[in-house]
């Protein structure tokens, strides 16, 4: 029920916002709106305005807005009939046309700075305090006598309180010299500390460069899997986000740490982990891949970093909240693009794509674990959906705004009848992509696995 709820409420969020990004743009602009859906198909509910008829349709995957003298959607009814001139959209200036289409996956843009600046205001986000928690021997940090305990107070002169603040500073130094303040039980001293160049891969296994210390924080020694890269070989295996890693071929994982040295040392031997998921506990083989120069292995999960004692929620203030809504929607943007870029050109495995089953899934498990991570969860999702319109695909927000670039290359429409050919193979092709995805979201489930044994 949580799940199903959860799904409702994130899906009819999206799809109110998107649309009445469509609607408020177009009414602004002087055009006529003659109905606003929520849903495709058969009217379950409807109710007549001034001027526009607001419904709820059948389908629930979506919505639209049909405008006076929008004679471009086929699917949805046809050629209008006789309207006024003056508020037609057809009618319009290619401008005021472009911005009406573009205010739905636009307003899924805005949605997603508020969500996540509302999220980080009201609830704000987990830190731990920068307390040296393990020091890598060898490391730049070791060389300089951080020891474990150390708690860092400044960098380069400006004071902090949090772990988050020390890697920040790190990473923007790019491998300049920093002098950290840090205190001891021998009391306060300053240290010179230069971070190293280090080789590391971002969430799809790309190579990424990022400075380092080599001291980390305090965390509880878990072996909690965070993220799961896509393509990799954990998830190829089944491991999922929150899974916790209790053995390695029979043999105690007492720590990240342990399970990341046991993983490195077995590259192309399949290794049997005791994962803890949930109450239960079920077993995985995986097969860690061989990477970078050393070939140590790899499977492609990253760790969820469970704060030690200490640990707070900080809540930012309006203005920082909002900075952060934006830089979070864009890390979130980019991240998205990045993935399609790479499932359009194979560099991703066509099974990382998800449907409505996985989309549900996701929101009842985030619900489950609050109301924050809904919030932050819905946001991405808005992103996802964002991106998604834009790509120019006719029957997309993104193929409208193709048309009208075509036209104003051209200085003259594109034909009818060739926009509604462009739409019907658009609408072939979203139904086959829906339906492939609703398949990979059913081979996840045990029960088919079992059905079609």
């Amino acid at each position: 029920m949580i799940t199903i709820i959860a799904f409702v409420a994130v899906l009819g969020i999206l799809i109110l916002i998107h649309e009445w990004g469509h609607f408020i743009v177009a009414r602004l602009s002087g055009v006529g709106v003659e109905r606003f859906s929520i849903g495709f198909g058969p009217v379950i509910w409807r109710y007549k305005g001034e001027e526009t008829e607001y419904c709820i349709s059948a389908i629930p995957m979506g919505g639209y807005v049909k405008m006076m003298g929008d004679d471009e959607n086929p699917i949805e009814g046809g050629r209008t009939g006789v309207v006024d001139p003056a508020r037609s959209f057809n009618l319009k200036p290619i401008w005021a046309r472009f911005l009406i289409v573009f205010a739905g996956p636009g307003m899924n843009f805005v949605l997603a700075v508020v969500l996540a600046s509302l999220a980080f205001m009201i609830w704000g986000r987990p830190v731990v305090p920068a307390v040296v928690g393990r020091v890598t021997e060898g490391s730049a940090a070791a060389q300089a006598g951080i020891k474990p305990g150390d708690r860092i107070v400044a960098v380069d002169g400006h004071p902090l309180q949090y772990w988050d603040e020390v890697q920040g500073a790190v990473q923007d130094s790019r491998g300049k010299k920093l002098t950290l303040t840090v205190v001891g039980p021998e009391g306060e001293r300053k240290v010179e500390v230069t971070a190293q160049r280090v080789a590391g891969r971002d969430i799809f296994g790309d190579e990424q460069d990022y400075w380092d210390l080599g001291a980390r924080q305090a965390v509880s020694d878990l072996a909690k899997i965070g993220e799961v890269i896509p393509g990799g070989p954990a998830m190829a295996a089944g491991i999922k986000p929150g899974d916790i890693v209790v053995s390695l071929q029979g043999q105690s994982i007492g720590s990240w740490d342990d399970l990341a040295d046991a993983i490195s040392k077995r590259p192309g031997q399949p290794t049997e982990l005791g994962i803890k998921r949930g109450e239960g506990m079920v077993t995985i083989t995986v097969t860690p891949a061989p990477s970078g120069p050393d070939g140590k292995g790899r499977i492609g999960i990253s760790h969820a970093v469970a704060p030690g004692p200490g640990a707070v929620f900080v809540r930012s203030n309006p203005l920082v909240a909002v900075k952060d809504g934006m830089l979070k929607t864009w890390e979130w943007t980019y991240m998205t693009v990045k993935g399609m870029f790479k499932l359009l050109t194979a560099q991703l495995a066509p099974s990382n794509i998800g449907g409505p089953i996985q989309i549900a899934a996701a929101a009842g498990e985030q619900a489950r674990q609050g109301l924050a991570y809904l919030t932050l969860f819905t946001a991405l999702i808005s992103v996802n959906l964002a991106v998604l319109n834009l790509l120019p695909v006719p029957m997309l927000d993104g193929g409208h705004l193709l048309f009208f670039v075509c036209e104003a290359i051209l200085g003259r429409p594109v034909s009818l009848r060739k926009r509604e050919i462009a739409q019907q193979v658009g609408f072939v092709l979203l139904m086959m992509l829906m339906v492939y995805a609703v398949y990979n979201d059913l081979s996840r489930l045990d029960v088919f696995h079992r059905f079609f044994r």
